[in-house]
């Protein structure tokens, strides 16, 4: 699978309770369910207005099905062609 990052404008968001992020993580799931198992969410980050999502996904259009399924948005998305952190500098 590959992974992405998904940039999701959603004003406010960062400002969201606890039981509104708990709600927001059942509907992804709910529709990762029935997208079945070609995609997975694996994390996201809140900021003030955006939320950025780490998925894997068989392609892109799972991504697009995913957020046609849950209605949340998916302004950009961008294929992760490789990672590096600081153990990069040691080899």
């Amino acid at each position: 699978m590959r992974k992405f990052i998904i940039e999701r404008e959603i004003p406010n968001i960062g400002a969201a309770d606890q039981n509104a992020m708990r709600d927001a993580a059942r509907k992804s799931n709910a529709a990762l369910d029935a997208l079945g198992t070609d995609i997975q969410w694996i994390e996201s980050y809140v900021t003030a207005d955006k939320i950025f999502c780490v998925y894997l996904a068989k392609d892109e259009s799972f991504i697009r099905k995913h957020a046609e399924k849950s209605g949340f948005p998916a302004n950009r998305i961008t294929e992760v062609r490789r990672m590096i952190d600081p153990s990069t500098a040691l080899g």
